[in-house]
């Protein structure tokens, strides 16, 4: 089984390169991030997400989760987002997680040629041995921009427009900062990562960057 690592930070594009090369070779994809998403989310619903005993919840949670049907319409949110980036940094929760990545690429292995598997430690942690990894980066702003456009409001005036701007901005660098400087798994390249800045770049175009590369063009 070919596989592919796909790392980065939130809105870099890493996402749907993962979904087109997934669908271009015919790979089996997961986007790990979901998992924590989901993790999140059920803590929200159960009304646990500001208890002061929050990993112990979190890892009960996840323990008990069927992770097989993982709709990222209803994992969206910017609450779910944020708080799936806090709970990701407890170690016992990354264990039972980091398990069910691992689970789900054996489990595949006899069902197709290969693999796609986007998030944050996935190059260094889960597919140390990947055929290809890469690392996906945007600056901040470009990050930004594209998390707006996402969200689809067409009526918002200028001033509305800047100021959740800069709401996302400052959302998305705490982000990063919980991401890049936890102590278990942290956001990095791994050594052997191509790295790959896409604020200048489309969806089309940072696949056909990927593309030659695993194709040795």
């Amino acid at each position: 089984m070919i596989e592919i690592a796909i790392d980065g930070t939130a809105a870099s594009g890493k996402g749907t390169l993962a979904k087109k090369l997934a669908k271009k070779y015919g790979f089996i994809h997961l986007d790990t991030g979901l998992l924590y998403r989901k993790v999140a989310n059920e803590l929200i619903i159960k009304k646990k997400d500001n208890s002061t005993n929050l990993e112990y919840y979190s890892f009960e949670v996840a323990k008990n989760l069927n992770f097989l049907k993982l709709k990222k319409e209803d994992l969206r949110s910017e609450k779910t987002a944020k708080l799936a980036s806090l709970i990701a940094t407890y170690p016992k929760l990354r264990e039972v997680l980091n398990s069910i990545q691992k689970e789900f690429v054996n489990n595949n292995k006899s069902k197709f040629p290969g693999c796609v598997l986007d998030g944050r430690d996935i190059g260094t942690k889960i597919l140390p041995n990947a055929n290809f990894k890469f690392f996906i980066d945007a600056s901040i702003d470009i990050r930004a921009k594209r998390r707006l456009l996402e969200k689809n409001i067409s009526f918002l005036h200028e001033n509305d427009e800047k100021c959740m701007l800069q709401s996302l901005i400052r959302e998305m660098k705490e982000r990063d900062m919980l991401d890049s400087s936890r102590t278990t798994s942290p956001l990095v390249p791994a050594s052997d990562a191509h790295l790959i800045d896409t604020s200048y770049m489309n969806a089309d175009e940072l696949l056909l960057k990927v593309t030659k590369i695993i194709e040795g063009n």
